[in-house]
């Protein structure tokens, strides 16, 4: 059997991750595993030392379609210009009728410079038809039927949320990237008014729901203004932030918690400056349906796999009191 080599840009980020071990400096420690995973690597603690194996199933092509393996493997846009005014990413599993009603709302609502990236994460049979018909419905430009630019990505087995999150950033080509949950309809443009709360750069993430905390251990859905986190239902952020601050950590298969991490790395500044904020916007024109990736899962299912998900906040920001912006009203 042929023995895998490790890049040495891994080799490199894993010792350089031993060393912040050492040092006791787990935020850059827990950065450093993230990027080696959204690399495509495994790396196991072995005392001071370490061992790295590969993470990823290979990348499938089918005729001009490739099916990738691990986000790693999708070409990045981020050494390019930007384009545009926002990227809107979508994710595609399981739930046909979400997503084309989600992509119908976007056609209707969006304004001029908006394009869409939907990752087709080992959909299901009757999703995997659906992207089929709308790849096949696409004009040369690349267009969706309504005239939205639209590309899809798709992957060779299912690899979860964040991983499949990072590949919607990677191919993201506008300065401000919009994550839209396809349980989420637009009734109105909620482009514009999220991409003019970036123009502040005080801003790190902007969004139509907003949770504050007093503890960083229970969260609670909190008014439009500064919060503490931005749910992902719709969620914006720029571009550069995530080529900066990313990937997120591809240990988040199940959706619930990510939200708050991904905020958290957004706002943080270190302990020594003033966090960026997490705005919720008034009156955003958009419409919670059910949410599929919830209620599909039993009850013990879901709390088992939320409640690993908040271990990794807890791990990263548990003594961040500093990142908390709004402190809720005691009844």
């Amino acid at each position: 059997m042929t023995r895998r080599r490790i890049p040495d840009e891994i080799l490199s980020a894993a010792h350089a991750r031993a060393a912040a071990r050492a040092a006791g400096d787990w935020g850059e420690a827990d950065r450093l595993r993230a990027e080696i995973e959204a690399a495509g690597w495994k790396i196991a603690d072995r005392g001071t030392d370490f061992a790295l194996t590969p993470a990823a199933p290979p990348d499938l092509a089918e005729g001009e379609r490739i099916r990738f393996g691990s986000s790693a493997s999708v070409p990045s846009r981020w050494d390019e210009p930007t384009t545009g005014l926002a990227t809107v990413v979508l994710m595609a599993t399981d739930w046909p009728d979400d997503l084309a009603r989600a992509l119908a709302a976007l056609d209707t609502t969006s304004p001029g410079g908006t394009s869409v990236v939907i990752v087709a994460d080992a959909p299901s049979a009757e999703q995997a038809a659906a992207l089929e018909d709308l790849e096949t419905a696409k004009g040369a430009a690349g267009e969706g039927p309504a005239g939205l630019p639209v590309e899809i990505v798709w992957t060779s087995e299912r690899l979860g949320h964040a991983a499949a999150t990072n590949i919607g950033l990677r191919r993201a080509g506008s300065p401000v990237v919009i994550q839209l949950d396809t349980s989420v309809e637009l009734t109105g443009d909620v482009v514009t008014p999220l991409v003019h709360a970036l123009d502040d750069a005080s801003v790190a993430v902007a969004g139509g729901w907003g949770i504050v905390s007093s503890d960083l251990r229970k969260f609670e859905d909190a008014p439009a203004g500064d919060v503490d986190a931005i749910e992902g239902y719709l969620t914006a952020f720029r571009r550069a932030d995530a080529a900066e601050r990313g990937p997120l950590d591809e240990r988040f298969r199940f959706y619930r918690n990510l939200d708050i991490w991904w905020s958290l790395v957004l706002r943080d500044e270190g302990e020594d400056a003033a966090p960026r904020r997490a705005v919720s916007l008034d009156g955003l024109p958009a419409v919670r349906h059910q949410h599929r990736g919830y209620t599909s899962l039993p009850d013990d299912e879901r709390d088992r796999q939320s409640k690993r998900n908040f271990y990794r906040i807890i791990d990263r920001f548990g003594w961040r009191r500093d990142l908390l912006t709004t402190v809720p009203q005691q009844s």
